[in-house]
């Protein structure tokens, strides 16, 4: 399976078009029989792992059983156009699937290979969660911290936030020079392990996922910065 990633920034003056895109491109995407899995999200400001909404940063996240099919949604769909065509900077990243827990939207969206050799180069990283109405609050009063923690960890490469909407429907996706580099962050940082902690105990999310990729290719920048393989 490859998996990918496209955030791009809009405009000011094209961002009425990416509201647009928001609705008309599901279609396309709905009639795309060899993709195995779409989202067509928003991002937190400046493409980062904030709460407040950024109308500039949009993405499409897709799935596909093999890199052929991948390549040809690149090079030929109206989807891509349309964002080709209002973006001003744009950054793709194809994955490879290493390894996946829990569901979004009620499926398991990223098929990992059972015989995957162990992966020596950079990881990427989406962790996604459906947050409970009646949680949100306590889920905005932790969650900064804990982005603030990524952004400074040793290893650390890139992040972004993305998500169907800006509150209830949250999406980090991250970058690290290696596996052990996101582990360290992941359960060694305290903030970080600390938030972790208190989602089980306060149970914050109706619904969750946790995905780890190998960085197959990538093109393109977000916010100047490139993906070096």
């Amino acid at each position: 399976m490859i998996v990918a990633l496209t955030i791009t920034k809009f405009h000011r003056l094209t961002i009425p078009f990416a509201f647009i895109g928001m609705a008309v491109l599901r279609l396309p995407l709905w009639l795309n029989k060899t993709c195995r899995f779409w989202k067509l999200m928003g991002s937190g400001k400046d493409a980062q792992v904030d709460l407040a909404p950024d109308y500039k940063h949009w993405a499409v996240l897709t799935a596909w059983d093999n890199r052929n099919d991948c390549d040809r949604f690149y090079d030929n769909s109206f989807v891509v156009k349309w964002f080709n065509f209002f973006g001003i900077e744009s950054l793709t990243i194809l994955l490879d699937p290493l390894y996946s827990h829990g569901l979004w939207s009620g499926i398991e969206p990223f098929k990992a290979s059972k015989n995957k050799i162990k992966y020596q180069g950079k990881i990427a990283v989406i962790t996604r969660a459906a947050i409970k109405f009646n949680k949100l609050k306590e889920f905005r009063q932790n969650i900064e911290r804990a982005a603030n923690a990524m952004r400074n960890a040793p290893g650390f490469v890139l992040s972004a936030g993305v998500g169907e909407n800006p509150f209830f429907d949250q999406a980090t996706f991250s970058i690290w020079t290696d596996a052990d580099s996101m582990k360290n962050y992941a359960y060694k940082s305290f903030d970080h392990s600390d938030v972790i902690k208190l989602t089980r105990e306060r149970q914050w999310y109706k619904e969750e996922l946790f995905a780890r990729f190998a960085i197959v290719d990538s093109w393109g920048t977000l916010n100047g910065v490139s993906v070096e393989l």
